[in-house]
């Protein structure tokens, strides 16, 4: 106590003890700290140990994610088929949408190249059906000492045009025209007639049909039953008569024509072969006209100047 305390006291007439006791209480309050804050430091530690985690959360999603990373850098490494590895320890991936096997395309003969060859509403899968009911009938009427060719399976084939078949005198009954061409081993072409569901009856040629000095362009030369009737109704066919031509021709060939009864279709080209089809409405004489031309338009191909082309019908 310095002497100003000290003169206070003893100047005031107190109990000097008493007095005493009331400065150093005075003294006690004036320099008590201020209490510590426990709710704040509670709420920082509780923010900090967030923070924390927090980091040690996204540093986990770090690692997890770095094998994803190397999956895309080998997929995008071009020219080369790399399998990366999985990290060890570590569960190996699954695609969620496993890529999808492509299925076999199932074995059967090709399609005609448009499909204005499938003529009168009859369907690929009603021509498929036509083409493997001739193969049988072939079969079936083939024995053993018989020389004539295996005509192989339906698949080997190629479908160029299917189309409504008219009856005559000679074959009575309306049904169907099926025509189907194979280049392996040897070149074949099929024509064969289906009636309620049967083979009726089929015409077949093996090997070229290439003569000396033919043309780029060349008709199939047992393809009369398709644009005719039986020589028994000459004059008096039935009309209207559904009619086809078909044929081979040359790369150089670029466009077919086929006029017939006054009215001139333009064939469609089909892997060598061309296809050509209408309806007659009058009674012919003559055989129908065949042009080819080039990709510049030129005539390369007219039957009428053709030597091996009967132009007449019979």
């Amino acid at each position: 106590m310095n002497e100003e305390q000290k003169q206070q006291v003893t100047g005031a007439g107190g109990d000097f003890e008493e007095r005493m006791r009331e400065l150093l209480a005075e003294d006690a309050n004036t320099i008590r700290p201020a209490p510590v804050p426990y709710p704040a430091i509670r709420r920082r530690g509780t923010i900090e140990r967030r923070r924390r985690v927090a980091a040690a959360g996204a540093a986990v999603v770090v690692l997890a994610a770095m094998p994803v990373g190397a999956y895309a850098l080998a997929d995008r490494d071009a020219g080369r088929n790399t399998v990366a590895s999985t990290p060890s320890g570590a569960a190996p991936r699954t695609s969620a949408t496993p890529t999808p096997t492509p299925s076999a395309s199932p074995a059967g003969p090709a399609r005609p190249a448009t499909e204005h060859q499938l003529l009168d509403g009859i369907t690929f899968e009603q021509a498929v059906d036509g083409l493997e009911k001739c193969l049988a009938y072939d079969q079936s009427n083939t024995s053993g000492a018989d020389s004539r060719p295996d005509l192989g399976a339906a698949k080997d084939y190629r479908i160029i045009l299917a189309m409504n078949s008219t009856g005559d005198s000679n074959a009575p009954g309306d049904g169907m025209f099926v025509v189907a061409v194979k280049e392996q081993p040897t070149q074949t072409r099929l024509i064969c007639n289906i009636k309620d569901g049967e083979a009726a009856g089929l015409s077949t040629s093996v090997g070229s049909d290439d003569v000396p000095g033919a043309g780029p362009v060349m008709a199939d030369i047992n393809g009369g039953k398709l644009y005719q009737q039986s020589i028994l109704d000459r004059g008096n066919w039935k009309l209207p008569f559904r009619w086809g031509v078909i044929g081979t021709v040359e790369p150089s060939v670029a466009r077919v024509t086929v006029s017939y009864g006054g009215a001139t279709s333009q064939a469609a080209l089909d892997h060598g072969w061309f296809v050509a089809s209408g309806v007659l409405n009058q009674q012919v004489t003559l055989a129908p006209r065949i042009k080819g031309y080039d990709a510049d338009g030129k005539l390369v191909y007219d039957s009428d100047k053709d030597k091996n082309y009967e132009k007449r019908l019979p």
